[in-house]
C-alpha cells in the first residue's frame, strides 16, 4: 500500500496514488468505464504506472475486505 497516500491537505483526505493528486476514486471510475490500464495512462494520467492503477484496485479492495456488514431483517 505503499503507493496510495492519504493526507488531509489533498483532496480533503480522499486516497490517491502516492506524489500525485490522482484519487483512487478517479482511477476506479475510468475503470468502471471500460477502460483499459493502457488507455487510462496514455489518455488520462501519463505519469502513473500500471502498479499504481493495480495498487487503487487492491486498495478498494482492502476496504471491501475490512468492511462488517450489518443485515437487518425484514
Amino acid at each position: 500500500m505503499d503507493r496510495i497516500a492519504v493526507d488531509s491537505q489533498i483532496h480533503f483526505g480522499k486516497p490517491c496514488i502516492a506524489g500525485t493528486r490522482i484519487t483512487v476514486h478517479s482511477v476506479l471510475q475510468l475503470l468502471t468505464e471500460g477502460l483499459s490500464f493502457e488507455e487510462i495512462i496514455r489518455d488520462y494520467y501519463p505519469d502513473i504506472q500500471v502498479e499504481d492503477i493495480r495498487a487503487c484496485l487492491r486498495y478498494a479492495m482492502a476496504l471491501v475486505t475490512a468492511e462488517d456488514i450489518h443485515l437487518a431483517s425484514a
